[in-house]
């Protein structure tokens, strides 16, 4: 079995008030699910400088107070890609703009715990955000 290759990749997890940025994906992975913004990391970059780019591009939004939440391993096979991804989670506070959806998002918007559980999510998504909002909402 040859061996894959494992990339770096980031996502961030906006938290504003008790609601999370959340983007639809417009391809795959997790096409159509609703995810955090993000995307790989390109050289030179740190994960934090990673995560604070792609929230740019796809939605435009500012964050602040990164800090890495977790790691996902992401095995690309399950959906033909070529590449596995190491994928780090960040949480982040929104620090300004208005959400608008562009390069691979199809829609963002910032969602309460409430309205997640009726949307699809990809993987990780819900429990990350209960991780963040959870505290918040003072279970």
């Amino acid at each position: 079995m040859e061996q894959r290759k494992l990339l770096p990749a980031v996502s961030v997890a906006v938290v504003r008030g008790e609601t999370v940025l959340l983007v639809k994906r417009a391809r795959a992975p997790s096409q159509g699910l609703y995810a955090y913004p993000g995307g790989k990391v390109e050289a030179g970059e740190t994960l934090a400088q990673a995560a604070a780019r792609e929230l740019q591009e796809e939605t435009g939004l500012e964050a602040a107070g990164y800090r890495p939440l977790r790691d996902i391993h992401i095995d690309g096979s399950s959906e033909n890609h070529a590449v596995d991804y190491l994928l780090t989670v960040f949480g982040a506070a929104y620090a300004g703009g208005e959400p608008v959806a562009s390069d691979d998002a199809e829609t963002a918007a910032f969602y309460t715990l409430a309205q997640m559980t009726q949307m699809p999510l990809a993987g990780d998504v819900f429990s990350v955000a209960e991780e963040l909002l959870g505290a918040a909402a003072g279970d």
